[in-house]
């Protein structure tokens, strides 16, 4: 990789009226990449994650990871003066960012058709369970699990006699925020070319939609005869595909036809290949419980995972451990593409975190982000605007401002 001389994103400045995780998903990333976060916090509490889980001395792990590098503006934008105070910062922007509720931003004129009539350069990113133009269900509040329920995935996710299950992460809040960045990656290169800012209007429900790889034309160009259902562990579609008891744990397989014969070897069972019950991709499928079987009977006979891997590795069959991502920082893919990091915070010492996703062959070292306390750069940011730091002292002191040390 080859180290540019200044981050991606310097010089642009992003406002983030975000809280929770799929907007402060994707101000995070921006961050990374140089650019000025001001993350502006409504006051009198900022942004609810500063107090929810996993905390320690009173700060927070969740916020820490979500929001480095940002800089904390605490402020009641209802109170005449801090509106006023927010819009001066929107007027110097390139980019806000928000996933408030709807409606909120629209009755105080901060929505995109408002900002975009005194700000035609301004790029908007909004994200929300069902999106922000008008539709049958654009009202509606909702949470990572209400997207998955809508988006057809939970109903695919479970074991195949029991209900639907949830992916066991956020899933729509993180996926959403990644599919923002990318709309605002577009929209600035639009903006190269004509000048013109515009509106990024992402839905959690259609950032999961479009994952379906196979469900919705499966289904429309068999006329609904053919459906996906839940098949728990094992894959009902190709066998041997799935989760597996290995010796010590489990390992997952995807066996796709190119890979049998090569599975087979690495089985000891050659003949297997070419046995009338498993030849074909139907067949496996039809027999795919008594294939099962034979396989975890063959992997219960290795001493540990790391040997049955091994032989499956030798035949270039695709296979992992199941791993439990708090144990991450101990293997050498995470640590060595730089996915489990070790930061720094000035309450917690040292936070583990989850590293950035986005790799460029040209961009910055990593950056010395922290997450900031709240309101942290009130006086900082009011001067950047033309207030002086008494204007701060005395906002601060009449409530329009809030600062705490967590």
């Amino acid at each position: 990789m080859t180290t540019a001389s200044a981050p991606i994103l310097d010089g642009i400045r992003v406002v983030d009226l975000t809280q929770y995780l799929a907007g402060p998903t994707v101000t995070r990333l921006l961050a990374e990449q140089g650019a000025d976060v001001i993350k502006v916090e409504q006051a009198p509490y900022g942004d609810p994650t500063r107090t929810i889980a996993v905390l320690r001395e009173g700060r927070s792990g969740y916020f820490v990871q979500q929001n480095r590098g940002k800089r904390s503006l605490c402020i009641d934008f209802d109170d005449p003066e801090g509106r006023r105070i927010l819009d001066a910062l929107i007027a110097t922007a390139d980019i806000v960012v928000e996933n408030y509720g709807p409606g909120v931003l629209e009755r105080r004129g901060l929505d995109h058709a408002s900002l975009r009539a005194r700000h035609p350069r301004l790029i908007v990113a909004s994200i929300s369970g069902f999106g922000r133009a008008p539709g049958p269900l654009s009202h509606k509040t909702s949470f990572d699990l209400i997207a998955q329920a809508y988006s057809g995935l939970l109903i695919q996710t479970g074991p195949a006699d029991g209900p639907p299950m949830p992916v066991g992460v956020s899933f729509a809040d993180v996926m959403s925020g990644v599919h923002a960045v990318a709309g605002i990656g577009l929209a600035l290169f639009h903006r190269e070319r004509t000048g013109r800012g515009q509106h990024i209007d992402i839905a959690m429900v259609d950032a999961l939609f479009h994952a379906h790889e196979l469900t919705v034309q499966g289904a429309h160009l068999t006329g609904g005869k053919w459906r996906p259902r839940r098949s728990g562990a094992k894959s009902a579609l190709n066998s041997p595909t799935g989760v597996f008891k290995g010796p010590e744990g489990w390992i997952v397989l995807q066996v796709m036809a190119n890979q049998w014969p090569g599975f087979c070897r690495a089985m000891g069972r050659p003949e297997l290949e070419h046995d009338e019950r498993f030849s074909g991709l139907r067949e496996r499928a039809k027999h795919r419980d008594e294939l099962n079987g034979l396989i975890e009977d063959w992997m219960a006979g290795y001493a540990t995972d790391a040997e049955l891997l091994a032989v499956l590795e030798h035949e270039r069959i695709p296979c992992a451990p199941v791993i439990d991502a708090a144990d991450a920082h101990e293997y050498p893919y995470f640590v060595e593409r730089r996915m489990v990091r070790t930061v720094p915070d000035p309450i917690l010492g040292e936070v583990r975190i989850p590293g950035n996703p986005l790799r460029l062959s040209e961009q910055a070292d990593d950056l010395p982000l922290v997450a900031p306390l709240l309101g942290e750069h009130n006086a900082e940011v009011l001067t950047e605007l033309g207030w002086t730091a008494e204007d701060a002292t005395r906002l601060e002191a009449a409530g329009v401002l809030r600062r705490r040390p967590r």
